[in-house]
């Protein structure tokens, strides 16, 4: 074990626990405690979205894929990270702000009615779940292969540090921690970026690579599979109410579009620096000290020869990026939690708010514990987590910031489509279903179709079939 890597790690986890302790914040209601009281600073919206956005798949996985792909891993999360952004500070900023909700399925039961509120409410509940279960899953292998911790107890370290920063004072104490934690990512990816040189002589084209350098270079090498993957994650971001719940706790529309233009070129440098250390490490399996299979390359990069400082940054910078990631799912989910299932059952109305927000949160990160458990492979949880909202939610979510009226059965058979299709998707991957059923990101284009023929049907009984309302 590396004395000095635990002891940056009991230094870092002491910081981040001690931060939420400075705010002086008053918590009496949900809005306090999941949006902040609405009155979240534009810096620290800014800091929040970008920490929250670069996890485990924006600094392991984006690396492993540049040092894969080449160019063309842009498509896997740089792409779909930038789109998502222009999205919502383009077209999705001011119709958000002119609505007065909560959480999501606040406005889902305005405009398809309380039962299909319900629905949603698990769907986004099943999503934080698994978005935090794959930070939780590469927080684990960080440490497991790092410090040598088994692999269990290295995910209980993670999510019992979490939990206690999160329960203490909400969305201000997650984003409050967001913005140290942006500093410590982008200062180990930036100087790793800038000052590292590999001392081992290598290939700089993957051996495994079919054709050589003219598809490391190719930007639209395995296209349709990257194209799959990176619509995938757009069409569920833009629906998470992830950055929703940001938009809605900033203090104006001009200051949440702000925050967001501001992300923009941060991501631009960011992805850079990824593919710039991607295309740095060489292409021999000497260099690494374990098997490829084993451990993300910039994981196993901390193992190698790194200088002292650069170890400690970089490991540092990729367990804040993971842990920034972390809190948000869960406190998001949370958010549902209390507001869509809690505070709709009478035996918890007369409860104290805190109470039902902080046992929110500590379930929800329970629960992705217990999945992460389960589930060890970072790009397949992410995956599974971004199919739910795409094929689920995508289309009646974003359809229902432009209605007027009702439409409960489209939203019901829509929900109920592309929520079912991804459902026995996600079984299958798990081995609880043994069906030959297209996997993710095959699998998008009927989920979608699904979703939208569920959504076609439901307007023609909602239009012209004199429905009875659900509620």
């Amino acid at each position: 074990m590396d004395m000095i890597l635990l002891v940056a790690l009991f230094l870092y986890l002491f910081l981040v626990l001690g931060l939420p302790f400075i705010s002086k914040a008053k918590l009496k209601t949900t809005e306090d405690f999941f949006l902040a009281g609405r009155h979240l600073s534009s810096s620290l919206v800014y800091f929040s979205l970008t920490a929250s956005w670069i996890g485990a798949t924006s600094t392991l996985v984006a690396t492993d894929e540049a040092w894969r792909q080449g160019l063309s891993s842009l498509w896997i999360m740089a792409a779909p990270t930038i789109i998502t952004v222009m999205i919502f500070a383009l077209f999705l900023v001011k119709p958000l702000r002119k609505l007065e909700f909560v959480s999501l399925p606040d406005l889902i039961e305005a405009r398809y009615g309380r039962f299909v509120r319900h629905l949603v409410a698990l769907l986004i509940i099943w999503y934080m779940i698994l978005l935090a279960a794959a930070q939780l899953v590469a927080g684990g292998k960080l440490l497991a292969h790092i410090l040598a911790l088994d692999y269990i107890p290295s995910l209980l370290i993670i999510i019992l540090v979490v939990l206690l920063y999160s329960a203490r004072g909400g969305l201000f104490s997650v984003a409050l921690t967001d913005a140290c934690q942006s500093v410590l990512i982008f200062g180990g990816i930036l100087l790793l970026a800038l000052l590292w040189r590999p001392s081992s002589p290598g290939n700089t084209l993957p051996l495994f690579s079919a054709n050589g350098a003219s598809n490391y270079l190719n930007p639209f090498f395995n296209f349709k599979n990257n194209f799959l993957i990176c619509l995938s994650f757009v069409l569920a971001w833009v629906i998470s109410p992830i950055t929703w719940q940001r938009i809605q706790a900033a203090p104006s529309a001009p200051a949440a579009r702000r925050s967001l233009w501001l992300t923009i070129p941060t991501f631009f440098l960011f992805f850079s620096m990824v593919m710039l250390i991607g295309f740095k490490i060489p292409k021999l399996n000497s260099f690494l000290p374990d098997s490829l299979d084993s451990a993300p390359l910039l994981v196993q990069l901390i193992k190698s020869s790194l200088s002292p400082s650069l170890k400690v940054l970089l490991f540092i910078g990729i367990l804040a990026a993971i842990m920034s990631t972390l809190d948000t799912a869960i406190n998001t989910g949370a958010l549902s939690l209390t507001q869509d299932v809690f505070l709709q059952m009478k035996k918890f109305s007369s409860m104290p708010i805190l109470l039902l927000s902080r046992g929110a949160t500590i379930l929800i990160g329970l629960l992705a514990l217990a999945i992460a458990s389960q589930l060890q492979t970072i790009l397949q949880s992410m995956g599974l987590a971004s199919e739910i909202m795409a094929e689920g939610l995508f289309i009646p979510g974003i359809t229902m910031l432009f209605l007027n009226k009702k439409l409960p059965w489209a939203g019901l058979l829509s929900l109920s489509g592309g929520g079912c299709f991804a459902l026995v998707g996600f079984l299958v991957q798990i081995k609880v279903i043994p069906l030959n059923w297209p996997l993710w990101p095959a699998s998008l284009p009927w989920g979608l179709a699904f979703c939208l023929g569920g959504f076609g049907l439901g307007l023609i009984i909602d239009m012209y079939c004199l429905p009875r309302r659900i509620e």
